[in-house]
């Protein structure tokens, strides 16, 4: 039996949960999640807990169990509390000013400005040019976003200029004069 995939998800107060058939639907004081679950596991409401079993014990079955537990979770968490990923923007002149509330101008190195527009469900914030913070209701998409905007300007392991995310240790190498 999956160790994650046996504890029960305690639903907050705040937050309702409706489940037909593989769909299930989560709505909280943050916002409303829903999301199709795979049809080998079933999720059962009991009183304020949320039980995930699986139908029968095929390989397939026993490891979507786990994952499935874990994706209703991540959507009673995000629709309660949200999720947030910040980004540490290194290096000489780079830096990150909002333009509006879903839209936030990068300056990177680049001949030009980055302009990065938020889908829906996701704010920016920057709380100093250099720092970044992306946030959501939705796990994997803040995770996507946040990965997306890394991705146009990666720390480099000379110098370590360019976006990380916050705590991420970047390798040095170096350089030619280190003989």
């Amino acid at each position: 039996m999956s160790r994650i995939g046996k504890q029960p998800i305690v639903l907050p107060d705040g937050v309702d949960i409706a489940i037909d058939g593989s769909r299930v639907k989560v709505q909280g004081p943050r916002g409303q999640l829903e999301r199709d679950l795979p049809p080998m596991v079933a999720v059962e409401l009991d009183e304020r807990t949320v039980n995930v079993t699986r139908v029968d014990d095929t390989r397939q079955a026993r490891a979507m169990h786990g994952l499935s537990r874990t994706l209703v979770n991540n959507m009673v968490v995000g629709v309660s509390e949200g999720f947030r990923k910040q980004l540490e923007i290194v290096g000489v002149g780079y830096r990150a000013q909002l333009r509006s509330p879903g839209e936030v101008e990068l300056a990177l190195g680049f001949s030009h400005p980055v302009i990065v527009r938020a889908p829906e469900g996701i704010a920016f914030e920057a709380p100093s040019p250099t720092r970044l913070i992306v946030q959501g209701v939705d796990k994997e998409l803040v995770g996507q976003v946040a990965a997306n905007i890394r991705k146009i300007r990666k720390p480099e392991p000379y110098k370590g200029k360019g976006v990380r995310y916050e705590g991420e240790r970047v390798v040095r190498k170096v350089g030619k004069a280190g003989k």
